[in-house]
């Protein structure tokens, strides 16, 4: 995981919204942004452009850095994610 950058996005992204205790389509909906995309960036699916990478640093007021930076203390295990998930908002 530690060289894999689009898997450090995805965590940091995932860290991000799960501590607002949002959904990923409502946390991004929030920020106009697509749920799904999203989703495959989380999942460290898919690669992602600076420009795109830029927008979430500004609409989530972290830096670029703080997205592409290995942090072992902001790794959240998928079931926790997935438990927050299910619960009603």
């Amino acid at each position: 995981m530690e060289n894999d950058i689009k898997k450090i996005i995805g965590n940091n992204l995932r860290y991000i919204r799960y501590q607002t205790g949002l959904s990923q389509e409502k946390f991004y909906s929030q920020y106009n942004l697509n749920p799904k995309y999203a989703a495959c960036v989380e999942r460290g699916e898919i690669n992602i452009s600076v420009e795109y990478l830029f927008n979430l640093s500004k609409n989530f007021n972290v830096s670029m850095s703080e997205l592409v930076t290995y942090n072992e203390k902001k790794i959240i295990r998928k079931k926790r994610v997935d438990e927050i998930e299910k619960q009603p908002n």
